[in-house]
């Protein structure tokens, strides 16, 4: 249901909210890709409490709710996004917490940042992570995984908001963990505690630096506006597919596979969202054709 363009921030949320939200705001540069429209409203929220308020007012009003963490794996067209669109950047959503081999950590905290700090503290089952782009929730609804080790196994517990607005916690098997997806579809993650085992501090930082080097190696070097639009299927790196199937350095106006990192889309200067989205169907398209693998999509399209 879209609200009619007359109503205003003042119509939709109370007063004591109004000072955290922006009409008509711009996406692009909180975005990895750098392409889109605005959101009619963007809120930046403080408090726990004004996260549910927020959802619970954009609700009364059939308002759709999306959530923003570190940008790296969304696409917005550019009509923009007709909605309230929550930034997950304040204080109330980016601690680190460590308590005994336990992490609790704010949904927007970025993994890297995570990982780093449980290393540094001698704590083992996040240092596999570093260097993937994204937030800790964005990861944990995901369920992130690497070197064969995904994050939902260590996962304790998760702070989240039901569609309602509700705060209530879920344990790690009620999240519903599989290959790179959970259940928390729907859910506004707030927080996640993590279990840990400690470990030697200078043998983690040395597995984590030879990570974190070697997965900059992959990442294309030349340009920032780039985005990996494809989950990798059980059986093989979407970039050993794609390379397989001949479609490295595909293009599509001013967006292209990375021809030597092809499991990257890039941006090229006046790359529009519409681009994007044929690029991905034609790839796609051939590597069903081609291997019989349908390709699951990492990005969110507002």
């Amino acid at each position: 249901m879209s609200v009619p363009s007359t109503v205003t921030l003042v119509d939709v949320f109370p007063e004591d909210l109004q000072h955290l939200v922006g009409e008509n705001q711009p996406l692009n540069e909180f975005l990895w890709l750098g392409i889109g429209g605005p959101a009619r409203f963007l809120a930046e929220p403080v408090e726990i409490k004004q996260i549910s308020e927020l959802v619970k007012a954009a609700k009364s009003h059939d308002l759709a709710v999306r959530i923003l963490g570190h940008g790296s794996n969304i696409l917005v067209r550019e009509a923009g996004f007709d909605g309230l669109v929550i930034s997950l950047s304040g204080p109330a959503t980016t601690g680190l917490e460590i308590n005994g081999n336990r992490l609790k950590a704010g949904a927007g905290v970025k993994l890297t940042h995570a990982a780093i700090k449980t290393v540094g503290e001698g704590l083992g089952g996040l240092e596999h992570l570093v260097g993937i782009p994204g937030s800790v929730g964005g990861a944990v609804v995901g369920n992130a995984s690497a070197e064969g080790r995904d994050i939902g196994s260590v996962v304790r517990s998760i702070e989240v908001l039901d569609e309602n607005g509700t705060p209530k916690t879920i344990t790690a098997e009620e999240a519903g963990f599989s290959h790179r997806k959970s259940t928390l579809d729907g859910l506004i993650v707030l927080s996640v505690e993590f279990e840990l085992e400690p470990k030697d501090v200078t043998a983690l930082t040395k597995r984590m630096q030879k990570l974190w080097i070697h997965r900059g190696q992959r990442r294309p070097s030349d340009t920032s506006r780039i985005v990996m639009p494809f989950i990798d299927p059980d059986s093989m790196s979407t970039r050993d597919l794609i390379v397989s199937t001949g479609l490295s350095g595909l293009r599509e106006g001013d967006v292209s596979l990375d021809l030597s990192a092809p499991q990257y889309l890039v941006a090229h200067e006046n790359a529009t969202s519409d681009q994007c989205l044929r690029l991905i169907e034609r790839v796609r398209e051939q590597v069903l054709l081609q291997t019989g693998i349908d390709l699951r999509l990492n990005l969110q399209i507002w």
